[in-house]
């Protein structure tokens, strides 16, 4: 289940404005609701309940359609994501490594959960499943940057890098 996050929405109203245009041109399209969302995630870098209720009045639909379909495909969120987003594959090579006490580590020393975010945006975590870097195991990744064969012990001298 994807986590809703406690930050306040911080949209403006320039945002607001390029996402009821975008859907002023996809209402009418069929099947648009999906490119609707994909559009409104590249504006806002999420899909917070404000930005949903507004796809649902402007796309004709209800908030549970558009919810629903938030919350079941992968390429959507509901949070914001942090500046560096933290991601720790727990698929079956890197859990059995020690990815889960990794996993563990950042979430205490971030003070965060799956899917959460810092308060200052600084920071994201998620938990993830193979990345394709099995003989690396345990693997995580922050942006684009790949960490293989850590340990606990070393979360926090890589967050220290980011926090330099």
């Amino acid at each position: 289940m994807k986590k809703v996050t406690n930050i306040p929405f911080d949209g403006t109203p320039e945002q607001e404005a390029q996402l009821r245009e975008v859907l002023s041109k996809l209402k009418s399209v069929p099947g648009g609701l999906m490119p609707a969302m994909q559009q409104a995630q590249e504006i806002y870098g999420y899909l917070p309940k404000e930005v949903q209720v507004i796809i649902a009045e402007e796309m004709g639909v209800s908030l549970s359609e558009v919810y629903g379909i938030a919350t079941f495909y992968a390429q959507f969120a509901l949070s914001p994501k942090g500046e560096y987003k933290v991601a720790v594959c727990l698929g079956t090579a890197c859990y059995v490594k020690g990815s889960g006490e990794i996993f563990d580590e950042f979430s205490k020393l971030l003070g965060i959960e799956n899917g959460g975010v810092t308060p200052d945006k600084r920071f994201s975590l998620d938990a993830t499943r193979c990345i394709g870097c099995c003989g690396l195991a345990p693997v995580l990744t922050i942006n684009d940057e790949v960490y293989g064969k850590i340990t606990a012990k070393d979360v926090a001298g890589i967050l220290a890098k980011y926090n330099a």
